[in-house]
């Protein structure tokens, strides 16, 4: 596979044949880029450049036809290089703002995966914001049983957990009220990280009981407090199910949709993303991930207050418009941004 730079009739040649396959999935003929390209090259020079580009491996020949599709590689030049981005239409932007008027942040991640995949007809993904710093405002305990306690978590954000824990012994009410107030008393407007750091020094000077009683309640919060961070939402999955590309390639569909059920490798994609400045672009085989090869994702960060939060995007088969799923994603970023940052 060449490295070599191609020259601007080549170039064109290329961009003629992506935008045609992207436009109705057929390989593209000698003919048909005659007609299109807009160069006044015989089909033998045409073919000759589609034999050069080949040989680079931007273009492959399926076995069943004579005409050709472009690789990866082919597409990566295509969007690095040589694609025209068409605008959103006026009508399609204000659909977007209205959509993502909520003053609910969580409300507003729905609606931005579900707008994603609405105006793609793909699947829309957004991370969810990660909730680096959650507080404690305070812990109650509740006798339910003789060996069953019902904990309830308060945070700073007046979110409420209930978690039940099971002891090895049962606990008086003033016992529960104790293990309550030493709790509020010394970790109030604490993180749980902080917790967690210093509450074995503390509970070594407390009974042997106590300190099983809040060594299982400081699990219970952890678990209850991280239970609700679904990650990343994802809309419009059963859309690639009419996907051209997908519909008669079963293999290929199952693959994505473990790695929908699965989710750790979109969140390692989008976390990625996360790093990068504007539209990032994964294409084929290029996130590293073999369930991934046939397909796309374009991401976009989003930030709250300047400050970059989670990252969106569209996950699709290769063969997608690229010129038009580019600025849905960026516009959509930009403008979850700004809704967020007015909460």
């Amino acid at each position: 596979m060449s490295n070599m730079p191609i020259d601007k009739r080549a170039q064109s040649l290329l961009k003629t044949l992506v935008e045609h396959y992207i436009s109705d999935g057929q390989p593209v003929g000698s003919r048909t880029l005659s007609k299109c390209s807009g160069l006044d090259l015989s089909p033998a020079s045409i073919r000759n450049v589609m034999s050069d580009l080949e040989e680079m491996g931007f273009i492959i020949s399926p076995h069943t036809s004579a005409g050709r599709i472009p690789t990866p590689r082919g597409y990566r030049l295509f969007v690095d290089t040589l694609l025209t981005v068409q605008p959103l239409q006026q009508q399609e932007i204000r659909q977007l703002e209205h959509t993502l008027s909520s003053v609910d942040p969580q409300e507003l991640i729905s609606n931005a995966a579900a707008m994603l995949s609405s105006l793609t007809q793909f699947a829309g993904l957004v991370m969810i914001p990660k909730r680096r710093k959650i507080a404690f405002r305070q812990l109650e305990f509740l006798p339910l049983s003789e060996k069953r306690i019902l904990l309830i978590i308060v945070t700073t954000d007046g979110n409420v957990q209930n978690r039940i824990i099971s002891t090895n012994r049962t606990f008086s009410p003033s016992e529960l009220t104790q293990a309550a107030n030493f709790f509020n008393q010394h970790y109030a407007g604490s993180t749980l990280e902080n917790v967690q750091q210093h509450l074995h020094e503390e509970l070594q000077q407390m009974q042997t009981d106590m300190t099983r009683l809040m060594t299982a309640a400081l699990e219970a919060s952890g678990k209850a407090l991280t239970a609700d961070q679904d990650n990343v939402v994802i809309a419009g999955e059963r859309n690639l199910l009419q996907a051209e590309d997908f519909s008669t390639n079963v293999s290929s569909l199952r693959k994505l949709f473990d790695v929908f059920e699965r989710r750790t490798t979109l969140l390692q994609l989008l976390d990625t993303s996360a790093r990068a400045a504007g539209v990032n672009i994964f294409i084929g085989g290029e996130s590293g991930h073999l369930e991934l090869d046939e397909c796309s994702l374009v991401s976009a960060p989003y930030e709250v207050h300047g400050q970059v939060v989670g990252t969106l995007g569209v996950i699709g088969p290769t063969r997608m418009a690229y010129e038009r799923v580019i600025p849905i994603v960026d516009i959509t970023a930009k403008l979850l941004s700004n809704a967020l940052s007015l909460g």
